[in-house]
């Protein structure tokens, strides 16, 4: 049994190459939609099936403590493209299912930051897509890539 002692760190890279560590972070949600439909005839049932695109979205809310907030809501204005990686933190052991998620050329859609009041830190929730991926996992053939 895993003694689940690791954390999960969300960094990203910016168009410039630079790794930025998203810190302090409360949230971080990817969705892989991956749209497969049956496909009928008068005839008969269940033929073959219709692929359509893949989507990847994510949402991640950090806490608007130091930097990032404000480097992730420059982005999201300038509309420049950035990627996201999702790997184990320091020290970290076998605890995650993967050993890293990429979420490549990824856009902001939208900034929701929350209303500063006397207790606590506001936060912001940023929403975008990816236009490609990469899952490494544990172990190593289970590695995938989109697009």
């Amino acid at each position: 049994m895993p003694d689940w002692n690791t954390r999960l760190a969300v960094s990203y890279t910016d168009d410039e190459g630079n790794t930025v560590e998203v810190t302090p972070i409360d949230s971080f949600t990817p969705s892989f939609t991956l749209n497969a439909e049956a496909l009928h005839s008068i005839e008969d049932t269940h033929i073959g099936v219709v692929y359509m695109p893949e989507a990847m979205s994510f949402s991640m809310t950090v806490r608007a403590i130091g930097e990032v907030a404000a480097k992730l809501t420059a982005i999201a204005l300038a509309g420049r493209r950035f990627d996201v990686l999702l790997q184990e933190g320091e020290g970290g052991g076998t605890d995650w299912s993967f050993k890293n998620v990429v979420m490549r050329n990824c856009i902001i859609t939208s900034a929701t930051p929350t209303a500063a009041t006397t207790s606590g830190a506001p936060s912001a929730t940023f929403a975008g897509f990816a236009l490609g991926a990469k899952v490494e996992g544990k172990p190593a053939e289970t590695t995938v890539e989109a697009p």
